[in-house]
């Protein structure tokens, strides 16, 4: 009886190549700020999971987004490392980013956020300063996780919530976060946490 995935490429097989092409374009482009010693930090999807991997690695949600915390003034440069690194600059939407130039696809860049910036203009408090970082990961400096969480409140789309209820369940965030937050955000954490009984 042949098997139901003959004739078909492995689906695991797939799924492990996609997240060694996440890691190495990580990888990648921090090496390239990195040694052109432009300040940069993970934010996003990537940097939930390095968290989240501090407090317990099997508790990690793969991602393959990622993105990146840049001052606007060091984009000539970054792009100038980013260029050395295989990647070219792009802006779609109104959204900057580097792509691979192997595999230019919008979903499989290193998109930026701009550091002290609204990332969208009805947002009610700008992306965090490159200040406080800390380097979960060799050479992949991490914004602070308040700060973090606070982006992840701001934005609130299905991923953003998912990604907040993994640092809640690990004990990464909880109501000592409260008082920081502007009112809207607050009531945001309030309701998440109360799914935990917190």
């Amino acid at each position: 009886m042949a098997s139901p995935t003959t004739g078909i490429e492995n689906p695991w097989s797939k799924y492990l190549m996609a997240m060694e092409d996440v890691s190495e374009r990580l990888q990648r482009i921090s090496a390239a700020f990195s040694e052109a010693r432009i300040p940069f930090a993970l934010v996003g999807g990537q940097a939930v999971a390095l968290w989240v991997a501090t407090k317990d690695p099997a508790a990690v949600r793969t991602t393959r987004d990622v993105d990146v915390l840049l001052d606007r003034a060091s984009l000539p440069q970054a792009r100038a490392a980013a260029g050395s690194a295989g990647f070219d600059y792009f802006e779609v939407l109104g959204v900057g980013m580097f792509l691979d130039r192997a595999d230019p696809h919008p979903r499989q860049g290193v998109h930026l956020v701009w550091a002290g910036e609204k990332v969208r203009p009805e947002y009610e408090t700008p992306a965090p300063p490159l200040d406080n970082c800390r380097e979960l990961a060799p050479g992949v400096p991490v914004v602070p996780l308040a700060a973090l969480a606070q982006m992840k409140l701001q934005s609130f789309r299905d991923q953003d919530r998912v990604h907040l209820r993994d640092l809640v369940e690990v004990g990464l965030v909880d109501r000592s976060l409260h008082s920081t937050l502007p009112s809207e955000l607050a009531t945001r954490l309030d309701s998440l946490l109360k799914e935990f009984g917190l």
